[in-house]
């Protein structure tokens, strides 16, 4: 299906200038705190975890401290583990999501590994429950060097200053209603391109790296997920979101030549997980917990092997 209402913002046809982008942004609110939700959350952690402040996003009046949490005492001959949340400040149970494995199994999986996650990518995002950031670009499309996106931008230089090597790589997003009623087509406005709409997968899916797909990796992600909330099943193609389906409940995606956060590393294992909020059989509870269910499917098959 194709968008066929021309968006509230540019001219059909034109991409959008400096002009449309300042349009763009005048719409946009905060709608709740980051400060409340997310940093509050982070500095109860600080008891058992080193909290690093990593960069600061300004957008205007507004300043965003950016941190980083990792687990004490790293050791170089254990695994690193990175999970990133909020890369799409929207999607909040990515960003829950990654606060609540910190809080309930991060400890326990840190006698494995060496635990890193950066909990809100995109707080100015998160605020405005925005996919963009405030200057009208995706930072789930612009981890690549030299990149537009501050978000993008200071997570590069923060996770290479680490000085090791990620093993393992767990970016939690999610797929909502209003990636077709909004986001899409502002896409097909602000570039000038035709996006198709595509149904909204009703459950949890993952998306691999087509370079590394590490099928049974995704497998017994998928398969903890399942444990505590449903999977998406394909369309009627054999599809999730336009993409044909590589196992059940799993697509890969090309992440670093598309510059997703998935691709940020050059993780053996890497996944990309996708919630859907908006399911009559969920709540934001469920989709929290599913967030943490794939990254300890994801762990303990590593430790398996």
């Amino acid at each position: 299906m194709t968008n066929e209402q021309p968006y509230a913002i540019g001219t059909p046809g034109s991409k959008w200038g400096a002009t449309e982008k300042a349009q763009w942004l005048a719409l946009q609110t905060i709608k709740r705190s980051y400060q409340e939700e997310v940093v509050s959350k982070i500095d109860a952690l600080r008891a058992d975890f080193d909290v690093e402040q990593y960069g600061e996003l300004c957008y205007d009046e507004n300043s965003y401290p950016l941190y980083l949490v990792k687990s004490r005492n790293f050791d170089a001959s254990k695994a690193t583990i990175l999970v990133t949340g909020g890369v799409h400040g929207y999607e909040t149970s990515g960003v829950q999501g990654a606060i609540r494995f910190i809080e309930t199994k991060a400890q326990q999986y840190s006698e494995q590994f060496n635990i890193v996650v950066a909990p809100c990518i995109s707080p100015w995002g998160y605020e405005t429950i925005n996919r963009w950031n405030a200057n009208a670009i995706d930072p789930n499309r612009s981890f690549y060097a030299n990149s537009p996106a501050q978000e993008s931008a200071l997570l590069m230089q923060c996770i290479k200053s680490l000085g090791v090597e990620v093993f393992a790589h767990f970016d939690l997003h999610e797929t909502t209603d209003t990636d077709n009623s909004e986001f899409r087509p502002a896409l097909a406005a602000r570039d000038a391109v035709e996006q198709k709409n595509w149904n909204i997968p009703d459950g949890f899916y993952g998306v691999g790296d087509t370079l590394r797909p590490e099928r049974d990796f995704q497998k017994a992600i998928i398969q903890s997920v399942e444990q505590v909330t449903h999977i998406a099943p394909s369309d009627g193609d054999g599809k999730l979101i336009g993409v044909t389906l590589e196992q059940f409940g799993v697509i890969n995606y090309a992440c670093k030549e598309l510059g997703l956060c998935a691709g940020l590393t050059d993780a053996v294992y890497c996944t990309t997980t996708e919630v859907y909020p908006d399911s009559p059989k969920v709540d934001d509870e469920n989709c929290i917990v599913a967030q943490v269910a794939a990254i300890t499917g994801g762990l303990d098959y590593i430790i398996r092997q």
